[in-house]
């Protein structure tokens, strides 16, 4: 494999290396999960106080000090260790045993179930949660929802319950169970270029038009051949709900996309194409599609020759 993912060696170690006498199975996976990869207002509400769930925020600190639902523990998606750089490239996943520690200290073990609680007011918030819930579901931990909504739509129901204050976590032990079959990286992509398989652009249309691009990708345009399925297209309004599974199927059909389960999506930085990932994979059942984490950032730093881009409308 090629590209800047270059922690696979180390997830086997993280798995492998583990205290003598310790139970051989338990990096075996956590239990089978108690909700649906999307939960509604209703069901939190319903579960706050459920034995085996785990509820992360991921709001800003002072959001969540102010109300949160009773029990949460916070996380910042941004400086908490979700993503990192690599080799010039942002927003990377870290290798699985950071990871391990990360998840570990928000009290989350292989048997939880963890909630996770985006702001919700854009379809950009969503793809916090859907992100992380990737992230968990590369580290081989399957036990996963979101709020559909988010927080915003748990705080507008006055009966929800709610606390403010700070959720002192309790450590945990995590253990990393890496899964490949849900990562791609520039080899991968090159394979599928030459196969003509189904590539999924999560970037906003301009962007894969080739009008225009990010600070951090260095080529207009996108991967030949790629389908256009924008992130924000997933949610209703560009908001925090997602849309219902057959909408989603006319979506795809209007578009003219198959519903492929070896599809590989991708974006910016791995963000957007998480949202999509989610909806593919997740939403409508096309497991075990991948995520090409390094997306366009890595991609457009390469010679044209060996990684080309195509160009929807040229600019003058």
């Amino acid at each position: 494999m090629g590209g800047v993912s270059f922690f696979h060696d180390i997830a086997i170690i993280s798995v492998m290396d583990k205290p003598h006498g310790q139970d051989p199975t338990e990096a075996a996976g956590p239990r089978a999960p108690l909700a649906p990869p999307l939960v509604e207002v209703s069901w939190v509400t319903e579960n706050h106080a459920r034995a085996g769930l785990v509820f992360i925020d991921l709001r800003a600190k002072a959001q969540y000090l102010k109300a949160h639902v009773p029990g949460a523990v916070h996380s910042d998606y941004v400086f908490d260790g979700w993503r990192e750089e690599r080799d010039g490239v942002v927003g990377l996943m870290p290798c699985p045993h950071a990871l391990e520690s990360v998840i570990g200290r928000l009290g989350v073990s292989n048997d939880s179930h963890v909630v996770l609680l985006p702001p919700g007011a854009s379809a950009w918030d969503m793809g916090i949660a859907t992100r992380i819930y990737w992230t968990f579901k590369v580290l081989g931990h399957n036990a996963m929802s979101i709020l559909n909504g988010g927080m915003k739509a748990y705080l507008a129901e006055d009966r929800s319950p709610r606390e403010d204050g700070e959720v002192a976590p309790r450590p945990a032990r995590f253990i990393a169970e890496y899964q490949p079959l849900l990562v791609a990286d520039c080899d991968d992509v090159s394979d599928a270029l030459r196969a003509r398989g189904l590539l999924l652009d999560s970037r906003p249309t301009d962007q894969y038009l080739g009008l225009n691009k990010t600070g951090d990708v260095q080529r207009y345009g996108t991967l030949p051949g790629a389908v256009s399925i924008p992130g924000q297209w997933l949610t209703i309004n560009g908001g925090g709900y997602f849309r219902g599974v057959e909408t989603l199927r006319r979506l795809y059909q209007a578009v003219n996309v198959p519903l492929d389960p070896s599809a590989i999506l991708f974006c910016n930085t791995g963000h957007w194409s998480t949202v999509g990932w989610f909806a593919h994979s997740e939403l409508l059942g096309l497991s075990p599609s991948r995520m090409y984490d390094a997306s366009m950032a890595e991609w457009s730093r390469a010679d044209p020759q060996d990684r080309p881009m195509e160009i929807k409308v040229p600019v003058d």
